[in-house]
């Protein structure tokens, strides 16, 4: 009987945790509009359907970025078997470049931080 208590409160104290969120001041926002910083539950709705998608792009484009460094390995690998070296900087200034071409100067960032997630350890 009381593992049943147990359970039925852990429920509760997920779903409590759920629907309430801690904002910057320490207070618990409790309506949609607080958990959002919208004004109104109508944005407030807009705002967590937004979230929710970019949620669902944020997830796609760490698995796109986590095959982009598979296949980086495989590259690297058939280089460095070859006699060649591991980094092939023509290969990375372009693609610096084409980053930047699309996403302006923080694009270069972001290449950046992508060939340096894909070259691997060494």
């Amino acid at each position: 009987m009381s593992s049943t208590t147990t359970s039925t409160t852990t429920s509760t104290s997920t779903s409590t945790s759920t629907s309430t969120s801690t904002s910057t001041n320490g207070n618990t926002a409790t309506t949609p509009a607080e958990r959002t910083g919208a004004r109104t539950d109508e944005a407030a709705a807009l705002i967590g359907g937004a979230r929710e998608r970019i949620d669902t792009l944020d997830d796609r484009i760490i698995g796109l970025v986590q095959e982009r460094m598979a296949v980086s390995a495989v590259i690297q690998e058939a280089r460095i078997t070859s006699g060649g070296r591991r980094v092939n900087l023509s290969r990375e200034t372009a693609v610096l470049g084409h980053y930047r071409d699309a996403l302006g100067k923080p694009g270069t960032a972001l290449a950046m931080t992508l060939l340096e997630l894909c070259r691997g350890r060494v």
